[in-house]
């Protein structure tokens, strides 16, 4: 398991209420926590309102410890102090899968950092069962915890079939946008100019930004979002192969030179690529090696009414050729 290190502390969600935060600290302290987690948690529980939310965990605990000594359900003792909030009681069955090997086991915490070679895909297994696969040039981040399983892109691209799991979903956001699952099969480009999502099988929730609409995409389906612009598009993908990536050789139809720059750019990180907005909605189809991303781009003139222009900072920018 990946210990955080000084500076990488696990988030807890703000929008979590404080029973639910005092359940995940009291699961993740039953672990041999690092320093990082030490100063977050002491730093959360100087909060009156936390002390006791985290003081009531701890009385809770010791009332569902006479259920393992018991070895079968029983009631529980009378609280001493207030009858339980809702929200308390609901997070009480966080708490009861990390008793005995018979009531479960506990969910293992789990922390990743990956920051991907120049060429080339990894292959990652995750704890949960899920197999995420990260694209060249990505960066991003899995947080896993006793309630949610979390995925940070950076940048870059990746795909993942996520493990089903209805009380512990999992999210993938890329700056302000996220997409939460349960069991499916995804992926998420986040690009210089655009955020796709792609779905190969299974649905997923995808909100661009927070106070936007939530767009559910079903399988064989592809919403791009351009920054920009703020637009959404949603469209299907026929016969498109989701994430071929994964091959080392990308197929594409009638997509928009704009967009297809913008995945081209995942393959070109030192030389910043750049389109002209007389030509950026120009229709192109045709083939990418992901290990030679400069065959496309010297092929573009032969496709399509355009040039290429070297800058003198290195970036290249495609412009009508008249």
């Amino acid at each position: 398991m990946n210990r955080l290190s000084d500076t990488d502390i696990l988030d807890i969600e703000a929008s979590d209420s404080i029973d639910a935060q005092a359940a995940s600290w009291f699961a993740r302290n039953r672990e041999d926590t690092g320093r990082a987690d030490r100063k977050a948690f002491a730093a959360w529980h100087a909060v009156p309102a936390h002390a006791r939310a985290y003081a009531e965990f701890e009385q809770l605990w010791a009332d569902l410890a006479q259920l393992q000594q018991l070895n079968k359900p029983v009631a529980l003792p009378p609280r001493k102090a207030s009858v339980w909030r809702p929200a308390l009681a609901v997070a009480a069955a966080v708490l009861c899968a990390l008793m005995a090997t018979q009531l479960g086991a506990p969910r293992e915490l789990y922390h990743l950092q990956v920051s991907a070679q120049a060429k080339g895909a990894r292959t990652l297994s995750l704890p949960d069962g899920s197999t995420l696969y990260v694209n060249a040039n990505t960066r991003l981040r899995v947080d896993f915890s006793a309630l949610q399983r979390i995925v940070q892109l950076e940048e870059g691209q990746l795909y993942i079939d996520v493990a089903p799991d209805k009380e512990r979903p999992l999210f993938v956001r890329a700056g302000e946008a996220s997409v939460r699952v349960v069991g499916t099969g995804f992926d998420v480009r986040r690009g210089p100019r655009q955020l796709v999502v792609s779905v190969a099988h299974g649905q997923v929730a995808f909100a661009p930004t927070p106070q936007g609409p939530t767009l559910q995409l079903h399988a064989q389906q592809r919403a791009s979002y351009t920054y920009a612009k703020g637009t959404l598009v949603q469209q299907p993908l026929s016969d498109e192969a989701v994430a071929d990536w994964r091959s080392g050789h990308l197929a594409f139809r009638n997509r928009e030179l704009a967009s297809l720059v913008d995945e081209l750019s995942l393959y070109r990180p030192q030389a910043p690529l750049q389109v002209s907005q007389a030509v950026a909605q120009l229709k192109v189809s045709g083939n990418l090696d992901v290990n030679d991303p400069d065959a496309l781009l010297n092929a573009l003139p032969a496709l399509l009414p355009v040039k290429t222009v070297s800058a003198a900072d290195g970036a290249i920018r495609i412009e009508p050729n008249q």
